[in-house]
């Protein structure tokens, strides 16, 4: 079976099933009436129930069981023609609006529309009522006995593919800055894939409140690891390391030269000692994103092996940020320099803040613009730069 085809393979059997054991049931009850009523509402009903939240779930089913109602009444007086078909809409929509069904009025129409597709004339009220109620017992009670999966997997690789391609932003960063200054289109490259991992970011939250939402009333739950709060916490950190990059951006691209030839030595040697922290910081967050993966689809040798592998690249990388900020800059001779050096080191610091699991995340960087986090990050070498900064003001020679 192909891999895009598995996770849909359980949710296909499901609602083959239910149709199938509803048409059955039906032709128990009413044998020899050819009646597709039953089964297609066990399919509208297994389908509403598993999709979304509980109270979601039970506003679904209400819209498929108003439609398939209205369908049926209407089939009962008269057959299918523009003007029952029209009066059909326009019922479900109007009870779809008096029942205050919001998003899900659509299911009312629709629900109606398929039934009057496979009604026979030759069937009667009672008996489509019959099987309409055969078919949404069948429905909701092979909902609460083959629940649907709980997705822990899907999530977690969700949340681990955020890290990894955040790792990947500043590996790249890294390569480029190693050999040369960073051109304009490079940096305007860089912060555009910043704002797709804003939208990776924003998928897989929809995947862990899936996961969430899943469990209500899912007797899966009783077996099934929560993994939901730590990946909940996880794509935290993470979102606060993606407002740290794209304050690192956004300081690179004020500082970037406008002629690359024009690069003085001293420029060059911090160039390059921002490349091997970048480097040190994107082997942190594959890491991270390894122990994310190990978390939901790992054994526990596995999740230790992968917490210890976090923690010797951000110890790695911490040892770097320490030799970056001994580099030897005099603010008095390379002010803008010297800035830039505190700046990059604000930023990140705070990624590595994120991703030391030996101490809880602060949560003080704002998330959203991008100036207003340059101005919120305040991390330890920020402060000791300003103070060194203010020693050094204090002991300049007074002008003659």
């Amino acid at each position: 079976m192909p891999a895009r085809l598995r996770p849909s393979a359980t949710q296909i059997g499901r609602l083959t099933v239910a149709g199938v054991v509803a048409y059955l049931v039906a032709d128990v009850v009413s044998p020899g009436i050819l009646d597709l009523t039953a089964p297609l509402t066990a399919l509208l009903v297994v389908q509403a129930s598993t999709v979304g939240t509980l109270v979601m779930g039970l506003v679904r089913v209400g819209a498929v069981l108003t439609g398939v109602l209205v369908a049926v009444l209407v089939t009962t007086w008269t057959g299918l023609s523009w003007w029952s078909l029209a009066l059909v809409i326009a019922v479900s929509l109007t009870l779809a609006k008096l029942f205050r069904l919001g998003d899900q009025s659509l299911e009312t129409p629709i629900s109606a529309m398929l039934i009057l597709a496979v009604s026979s004339p030759d069937v009667g009220a009672e008996t489509r009522l019959v099987n309409t109620l055969i078919g949404t017992g069948v429905g909701i009670l092979f909902s609460l006995l083959v629940p649907v999966a709980i997705p822990n997997a899907q999530a977690g690789e969700a949340v681990r593919r955020v890290a990894r391609s955040q790792a990947a932003l500043l590996a790249e960063m890294a390569q480029s800055l190693g050999t040369r200054p960073p051109v304009g289109e490079e940096l305007a490259a860089w912060l555009e894939w910043s704002g797709h991992l804003a939208g990776d970011i924003a998928e897989a939250q929809a995947a862990v409140r899936e996961v969430e939402q899943t469990r209500v009333l899912n007797p899966l739950a009783l077996t099934t690891d929560a993994v939901h709060p730590a990946l909940r916490g996880a794509l935290e950190r993470l979102e606060r390391c993606l407002a740290a990059e794209r304050a690192l951006l956004v300081v690179l691209s004020r500082s970037a030269p406008p002629d690359a030839s024009a690069e003085d030595p001293a420029a060059a040697e911090l160039r390059r000692a921002f490349a091997v922290v970048l480097d040190a910081s994107a082997s942190g967050l594959r890491a991270f994103g390894d122990l994310v993966g190990a978390e939901y689809d790992g054994s526990e040798p596995d999740r230790v092996r992968a917490r210890e592998r976090t923690l010797d690249a951000v110890g790695e990388a911490r040892a770097v940020l320490t030799e970056l900020t001994l580099l030897d800059l005099d603010p008095r001779h390379r002010p803008d320099l010297w800035m830039l050096q505190g700046s990059v080191l604000a930023s990140v610091d705070h990624v590595l803040e994120q991703l030391d699991l030996e101490r809880e995340a602060p949560v003080h960087l704002l998330r959203g613009d991008v100036t207003e986090a340059i101005a919120t990050v305040r991390p330890p070498a920020v402060v000791r730069f300003r103070r060194r900064w203010r020693r050094l003001l204090r002991r300049r020679p007074p002008r003659r």
